[in-house]
């Protein structure tokens, strides 16, 4: 890879359309075809484009074919990202910016690389804020390891709605002070391997109904409501000066927009107003992914979202699909103030994480024995007690797991003596984390799980989205335990819990509605 150049070389080195390429930040997906690859070759010679952000495929949800078409796994899919990272680095002028969601590891991305919890399984910790220091370190590690410099996250979203098709899951929880204090412990950790963050999704995604990469969601609360919530994170992180970047949602805010019903990334109100001038950001804005429908719709003009988009405020326009007529339409259109800004920006970022080359590292993180302590500490007793428990097992009790087929490591860890039908433990594994169709849970599972609640004694073990509960007549149950992942270490820490061998030590980060 060649060696960045100092912000003073480069200013002067660097031709307008070359700068002006840095804003370019287009989507690299892991399983292209060999033409594919060389079109963005291409364009890394021909615009100079400031980075890359990685994505599995094009059939992957991210890129709007959700449902569309199947995602195709391979296997191979890690060992590929390097290369396609190595191989696109050698075909650049000036290094690239690898970028890519890692919210919950590379596996987000990548099958057969470390995942780690989803942040509401983080929220229900308590008082535990080095595993999720632990949690943001070891997905640095892994990023290093891929070549990759920049993880877009942490979700600072206060997640204050139960109906949220794209967030809930990936925020820390509805508590404004309990998500600041969460992702200031993973931005920690991350920093700590010398990798960038980039919180998101500015103004707030929390409180929608509407997913941004189908639609435009529209938050209709007052200035006075987003500062005391959807704001809070944001502004409370700015102030901490620890930020290296802020992502741009698409949402529709007219109380921070000048009463317009446009999308945040588009908004000079919204990004250089708020965001700039009222909360003191200083830092890169990158906006979210500008080939989502919610935005991308609008601009049959090929380069004008590019446009509208960087004068809007946006330093970095990610997964752009126009980037020659992009490029082309800023030089027609930006000032040299404009362009120098944000050129600035980019490259101090880009000094930040690239002015010494990763240490080789060649090994995946293990991401077991911290899986296994986030599993003991976040377990959340939500309706019921030990006592309602321990009288349960006592007496007796029939298995039923429902959900998804998987390895049932929570049954294998329980042997049951005396089998009494009055008394089921039922195990809940959602086949999905999105609440999208009952979490594909088959309509079969969730009338038969109707009828034991119903008609006998349930004690029921959650692995999986805590939203699921609202899809459950669960108040009839005699105790409701949350485990929120179905990982191995989870299971058998569930497991241990109905023998009596520890205690449910977490605490729901979002309400569940009694019915």
């Amino acid at each position: 890879m060649n060696k960045l150049q100092h912000y003073a070389e480069a200013t002067l080195a660097l031709s307008k359309e070359e700068k002006v390429g840095q804003f370019f930040m287009p989507a690299a997906f892991i399983n292209n075809t060999e033409e594919e690859i060389q079109f963005i070759e291409n364009l890394i010679k021909k615009h100079h484009i400031g980075g890359l952000c990685f994505f599995h495929s094009r059939a992957s949800a991210a890129t709007n074919f959700e449902g569309k078409k199947a995602v195709v796994h391979n296997e191979q899919s890690f060992d590929t990202l390097k290369r396609l990272i190595d191989r696109y680095q050698k075909a650049s002028k000036h290094p690239l910016l690898i970028s890519i969601d890692a919210e919950w590891g590379l596996a987000m991305r990548v099958e057969n690389t470390p995942q780690y919890p989803y942040a509401i399984t983080l929220g229900a910790l308590i008082n535990n804020t080095d595993l999720i220091y632990q949690v943001g370190k070891s997905i640095a590690l892994d990023c290093k390891v891929a070549g990759i410099h920049w993880n877009l996250s942490p979700v600072v979203d206060i997640n204050n709605n139960p109906n949220n098709p794209v967030i809930g899951y990936r925020s820390f929880g509805e508590n404004r002070e309990k998500v600041v204090e969460k992702a200031n412990a993973f931005i920690a950790g991350t920093k700590s391997e010398g990798i960038l963050t980039s919180i998101k999704h500015f103004p707030g995604h929390g409180d929608t109904a509407t997913d941004s990469h189908l639609g435009l969601p529209l938050i209709e609360k007052s200035k006075e409501e987003l500062l005391e919530h959807e704001l809070y994170p944001f502004a409370s992180l700015i102030k901490q000066n620890n930020v290296d970047a802020v992502m741009v949602g698409h949402l529709s805010v007219p109380a921070l927009s000048n009463g317009k019903k446009e999308p945040a990334t588009i908004s000079k109100a919204i990004i250089d107003g708020v965001l700039r001038k009222e909360l003191g950001f200083k830092g890169v804005v990158i906006s979210d992914a500008l080939n989502m429908h919610s935005v991308s719709k609008m601009f049959p003009v090929k380069g004008e979202l590019e446009w509208t988009a960087f004068d809007a405020g946006n330093d970095i326009l990610c997964f752009t699909e126009d980037v020659a007529e992009g490029v082309k339409t800023i030089l027609k259109n930006a000032t040299e103030t404009q362009i120098k800004a944000a050129f600035k920006r980019i490259w101090k970022l880009k000094e930040k994480v690239l002015a010494q080359p990763f240490s080789e590292n060649q090994k995946l993180t293990s991401p077991a024995a911290l899986n296994k302590k986030i599993a003991q500490e976040s377990l959340t007793m939500f309706q019921g007690n030990d006592e309602s428990i321990a009288s349960f097992r006592k007496d007796g009790f029939s298995k039923v797991v429902l959900g998804k087929e998987i390895e049932n490591r929570f049954f294998k860890s329980i042997l049951d003596e005396t089998e009494n039908k009055d008394n089921v433990l039922v195990a809940l594994f959602p086949p999905k984390i999105k609440p999208k169709d009952n979490f594909e849970i088959p309509d079969a599972d969730l009338e038969n799980l109707k009828r034991l609640l119903d008609t006998k004694n349930v004690v029921l073990y959650l692995f999986g989205n805590p939203y699921v509960l609202n899809i459950l007549n669960f108040e009839k149950a005699i105790a409701v335990v949350i485990a929120y992942q179905d990982f191995e270490g989870f299971q058998e820490n569930a497991g241990n819990h109905f023998l009596g061998k520890t205690k449910a030590k977490g605490k729901l980060p979002v309400a569940i509605a009694f019915k």
